[in-house]
């Protein structure tokens, strides 16, 4: 087999990454311990994470033109992503993000994060009609929410009438129509969003995953992950519920990126065609090596990275042999 060859439409976004002991109150200013800047935005980061796994991905989405575009670029491109068709938007900025780490006194963390799309808003449909004649080559779409629900619409309506399987990551939580969802071979939530789509309260238990992920497959979909943090991960079908751990022996320092890592990783165990138990555990440990570092995009490791992770915890590691 050749390399995994992943489709990513999303968004790029700077993230600005501020930390502090606590949250200010109303009309409190307090000082910060920590600034740092860092290109991301779901969009970039998933495919950043399936290149440095060893897959080849090709990124659509729109930039500013301005310097916080021209960082989120060659970061793409220095991990090994074609950005050949990210746009670059001459009236509108670069998206960029606010995320606040809140540190306690044992040096855990917990993000709260606000994006102003800029750039990514504007994208159109339009723009990505030459889909029409190469998305056939790719072995996974992967969307998210960070840029129009019509260009998803379009590019999800595109790849599955041409029978190529497309993966949502339905962050931030949005409405979605029965058509868009019925174009889905995979969707990807959180516990939060998955609750928020469903209207069905999401906890650990195989019940309560059980019939939020029952909505999601009514609906048309017939795979249904739900990322539950320190919890692990659960995937559902009409055969039945996977659960499967987090990493251990990992100390958060940086939650933001764990998500995209998670898509990343998971999206090229299916394009690898390993069985969904490995799969799970290896999203689950990449993951787990990136809420270890600091920054959404920096803290992504590569495929050296997580098989020795994986070795070091004594966890199977899947045939690796089409990433290399």
């Amino acid at each position: 087999m050749s390399k995994p060859r992943i489709l990513v439409v999303g968004s790029l976004v700077m993230d600005q990454i501020g930390i502090m002991p606590t949250l200010p109150a109303e009309g409190e200013t307090i000082f910060g311990t920590s600034f740092q800047k860092a290109p991301g935005g779901k969009g970039a980061n998933q495919a950043a994470q399936m290149a440095l796994l060893g897959a080849e991905v090709v990124m659509c989405g729109k930039v500013g033109l301005d310097s916080n575009g021209d960082e989120m670029l060659r970061a793409l491109q220095e991990r090994s992503v074609d950005v050949q068709h990210v746009l670059r938007d001459r009236t509108a900025a670069s998206g960029c993000s606010m995320i606040i780490l809140e540190e306690d006194e044992q040096g855990s963390r917990k993000n709260r994060i606000i994006v102003f799309p800029g750039s990514n808003f504007s994208l159109q449909k339009e723009e990505l009609t030459f889909l029409e004649d190469t998305i056939a080559s790719y072995d996974l779409v992967v969307l998210q929410l960070e840029i129009p629900q019509e260009v998803n619409e379009y590019v999800a309506h595109l790849a599955h009438a041409q029978g190529v399987p497309v993966l949502l990551n339905p962050a931030p939580s949005a409405p979605l129509s029965f058509a868009f969802l019925r174009d889905l071979t995979y969707i990807a939530p959180n516990e939060h969003e998955a609750a928020a789509l469903s209207g069905l309260p999401v906890t650990t238990s195989v019940d309560s995953i059980r019939r939020c992920a029952d909505f999601f497959l009514a609906q048309g979909v017939p795979n249904v992950i739900i990322t539950l943090g320190s919890a692990g991960a659960a995937l559902a079908a009409r055969e039945g519920i996977q659960l499967t751990p987090c990493a251990a022996h990992v100390r958060s320092v940086d939650p933001t990126a764990a998500g995209d890592s998670f898509i990343g990783a998971f999206a090229v165990g299916v394009c690898c065609g390993w069985d969904m138990p490995q799969t799970l555990l290896f999203a689950n440990h990449t993951a787990g090596l990136t809420v270890s570092s600091m920054g959404a995009m920096p803290s992504l490791p590569n495929l050296a990275q997580v098989e020795a992770f994986l070795r070091r915890e004594c966890v199977p590691v899947p045939d690796l042999s089409d990433l290399r």
